[in-house]
Parts: structure tokens; C-alpha cells; sequence
């Protein structure tokens, strides 16, 4: 089959990471409602249920830059949709806690392979100059995914299993295309690239920073993905159908991330961290003050879509500018940082709920995030933190302009051409003039 353009590959990817990120993993608390009183969960167990998916994301996102490289970006990305078709029809067939369980963890472990194996992909399929703007449309499919599930609860209220089963149907014909339209190749890396410097001191001190505004932000944030439906119809009173459009105005508002996160790179990250960390404080406690508002309630559900996606897209970019040439490394670690902040919160607030309920439960969250907030002159992302960025070197395709550097310390950002793949035969990287060597990934 015909390799896919710049385009088609960044669409093919948004359709991706829509099932694995969208569908598979944020989904779960659109349908938390039902599956709680079909079940007969207490919100305690659904909080760490809700902590499952999250864990094993952390895990596959630790060992998924490895499988990339060693099994190549085609195996992995088939790999990542088999957990998505299994996890997502286990679920649609469970009869108790366990066997939600265990489909929720496996739609995590989807979820980390996915990400890494696409940007391996990405490597050999893309033109250097657009793997900034092609990594934004692919961030943008969570918010896609996120809204595709809204019509599922909308239509089919309290179908939850038949809603769960039309993602496993989605999952598996993504599944069946990434044979023909991932190519199998690891990485590639030009043969003029010099090799990535070794990490300083001052960047570890830097990415500690990063990591734990990222895992403040992701024990915040698991109050409203996990609860925030189940908030709106047990406290609220509004009818399970209804919280759809809670996640359709989470989705809308999620595609603006990547225009905030792009411009507070071209500013001052420092206080658009602040400026949207408090955003999503004030979502939960929105939520939390008027749940029997649809209108308010949706309202808040613009907010904290805008708030999280673009905070996310913050944390890859800084994390992508302070450890250059380590594309294993520097995305990874923050979303990670977020997903065991996710997983640290889901029992804590299921807890909260079940001893003080709703309303105090996210009030004490909306308060956790004011206090990081206040803290965010702290966050590594001024671009006077790094060496001599000028005004047209900001923004996300100029973070990955500056990943592959020369021997004299100029970005490499020349297109691929005819990289040996896996099985022997060429991908076409584009219309360039560089030469380019399969390598294993170092980090």
C-alpha cells in the first residue's frame, strides 16, 4: 500500500490516539453513572477502578519507547490496539469489580504503547518541518475521541455494554489498517545528527520541577474525569443521558489546547500554567456549587476541557525543550508524571465522596489546585531557561525543530529519504536530500 502523506498520517494518528486515549481510557466517567448502579459500585471502588487505567499507562509508557524501537512502530501500534479491543470488550461484558478491572487496566496499557509508537512512526513517515503541526492534529484526536463517545450516552442511555462494544468495533478496524498504513521501521535518525549530550544536573533539577507540577495537575484533574458525571446525577439530580453533553463540551474546548500551550511557549509558560491551573480549580468547584444546571455544569465542562488539554500540551512542550534529542524521554516523563497523579487522586476523591461527599469533595480539590497555582513562578518553562530561543524559535514545531542538532550545534530539520524498513524493503520519508540510518533509540 502507498505510504500515507504528512497529512494522512497525522489524521490516521488523530483517529488513533481518538480510540486509545479518547474512547478507551477518558470515556470511563461519561459512563461511570450507569456501570455504577448496574454493578452496584460505591464510589470508593470506582475511584480505584477509576486508578487501574492510569497505573498501567504509567507502566507501558516506561517500557514502550523500548518496544518501539525493538519490535518497530508498526508491531507496537498493533499491539496497542489488541489491549485497546480486549480491554474495551471486557468491559462491555462485566458482571463485577474485577472484571472491570482488569478491561480498564488493559485499555491503559493501550493507551501507553500508542503515543510512543505513532512518534516512532512519525520519524520515517513525516517531514521534519511538520512533525510540530502533525503532533498537534494527533493530540487533538483525545478531544475527537472524547466527543465521538458523547452520541453513545446521548442515544443509548444506560447501554452502556452496547456503547462499549462499538468502541472494540472501532478499536479493531484500527487494529486491521495499522498493518497497512503504520510503517514497521523503529526509528530513524540522520546519519549527520550528533548524538544526544548527557544530562545535566541543573536539567534533572528542571525536570523534577516539571514532573510535579504535572502530577499536582493529574491528581486534581482525576476528580472531574473520573466523577464529574456521576457528580451531575447523584448530587444534581440531572438524567444519565444528560452528562453527555458534559463530555461533548470537554472535548470542544479541548481543541483549543494546542493554540494556548503553543502561545504560552512564545510568552511566559510560568503564568499560563498559573492562569490554567486555576481555570481548572475553578471548573471543579463550578461543577460541584451548581450541578443541576445542565447549562452550568456544561459551562464548567468548557472550562476544565480547555484548562486540562491545554496544561497537557504545556507539559510536552517544556518537556520536549529540556532534554533535546531524547524523544523517549521528554514527552514521556511529564505525561507519565500526570497519569500517576491521576491514579493517586481516582481513590483519594472516591473516598472523600464516600465520607463527605460531593460537594466538599471537590471543593478540597479546587483548593489543592489555588495552592499549586501559587507556586507556578517555579515551573521550567520561561524560554529564558533555555540557551539563546528566539521569538521565531518558540512553539511546538520549533521544540522539535531543535530535537536532531549537527556536530556544530544546528538543527537538523531536512526531510528522510529512502530508509531501509524492517522486512528489507524502502519507506519514502519525502522529497529531501538527507541520508538517514536506522538506530535504537538512546537514553
Amino acid at each position: 500500500m502507498k505510504p500515507l502523506s504528512n497529512t494522512g498520517f497525522a489524521l490516521f494518528g488523530a483517529a488513533l490516539i481518538a480510540i486509545s486515549y479518547g474512547l478507551a481510557r477518558f470515556a470511563f466517567g461519561l459512563f461511570v453513572p450507569p456501570i455504577r448502579n448496574d454493578l452496584g459500585l460505591a464510589p470508593d471502588v470506582i475511584g480505584v477502578i477509576g486508578a487501574l487505567p492510569l497505573l498501567s499507562f504509567a507502566l507501558a509508557s516506561l517500557v514502550a519507547p523500548v518496544t518501539a524501537d525493538r519490535f518497530g512502530a508498526r508491531n507496537t501500534t498493533m499491539l496497542s490496539g489488541a489491549f485497546a479491543v480486549g480491554g474495551l470488550a471486557l468491559i462491555s461484558q462485566s458482571t463485577g469489580p474485577w472484571m472491570l478491572g482488569v478491561g480498564v487496566f488493559a485499555c491503559g496499557i493501550c493507551t501507553g504503547l500508542m503515543m510512543p509508537a505513532l512518534t516512532a512512526a512519525m520519524q520515517v513517515a513525516v517531514d521534519r518541518t511538520m512533525h510540530g503541526r502533525v503532533s498537534s492534529i494527533m493530540n487533538a484526536g483525545t478531544s475527537i475521541g472524547v466527543i465521538v463517545a458523547v452520541p453513545t450516552i446521548l442515544f443509548l442511555s444506560g447501554a452502556w455494554r452496547l456503547a462499549y462494544g462499538s468502541f472494540a468495533v472501532f478499536a479493531l478496524l484500527g487494529l486491521a489498517l495499522s498493518r497497512f498504513l503504520i510503517p514497521s521501521v523503529s526509528r530513524i535518525v540522520p546519519s549527520d545528527a550528533a548524538p544526544a549530550p548527557p544530562i545535566s544536573a541543573m536539567q534533572w533539577w528542571r525536570l523534577l520541577r516539571l514532573c510535579s507540577f504535572a502530577f499536582a495537575m493529574g491528581f486534581v484533574g482525576a476528580a472531574y474525569w473520573v466523577f464529574a458525571p456521576d457528580l451531575a446525577v447523584t448530587l444534581g439530580g440531572l438524567a444519565p443521558d444528560e452528562t453527555g453533553w458534559l463530555w461533548l463540551a470537554v472535548g470542544i474546548a479541548g481543541l483549543g489546547g494546542a493554540v494556548v500551550s503553543d502561545l504560552a511557549d512564545r510568552n511566559n509558560p510560568p503564568i499560563t500554567h498559573a492562569l490554567m491551573l486555576v481555570t481548572l480549580a475553578a471548573s471543579l468547584a463550578l461543577i460541584a456549587a451548581s450541578p443541576g444546571q445542565l447549562a452550568i455544569a456544561a459551562f464548567s465542562a468548557l472550562v476544565f476541557g480547555l484548562a486540562y488539554m491545554s496544561l497537557t500540551g504545556l507539559y510536552l512542550m517544556t518537556g520536549i525543550r529540556l532534554l533535546p534529542g531524547r524523544l523517549s524521554m521528554g514527552p514521556v516523563l511529564p505525561f507519565l508524571a500526570v497519569a500517576l497523579g491521576q491514579a493517586a487522586g481516582s481513590p483519594v476523591v472516591g473516598v472523600l465522596v464516600d465520607q463527605f461527599g460531593y460537594s466538599d469533595a471537590f471543593a478540597g480539590f479546587a483548593a489543592i489546585g489555588i495552592l499549586v497555582a501559587i507556586f507556578s513562578p517555579l515551573y521550567p518553562g520561561h524560554k529564558d531557561h533555555f540557551a539563546a530561543v528566539e521569538e521565531d524559535e518558540t512553539g511546538l514545531q520549533a521544540a522539535f525543530d531543535h530535537q536532531l542538532q549537527d556536530e556544530e550545534g544546528e538543527p537538523i530539520t531536512g526531510l528522510t529519504e529512502g530508509v531501509e524498513d524492517e522486512d528489507g524493503s524502502e519507506d519514502e520519508g519525502g522529497d529531501g536530500e538527507e541520508s538517514a540510518v536506522v538506530t535504537e533509540q538512546k537514553s
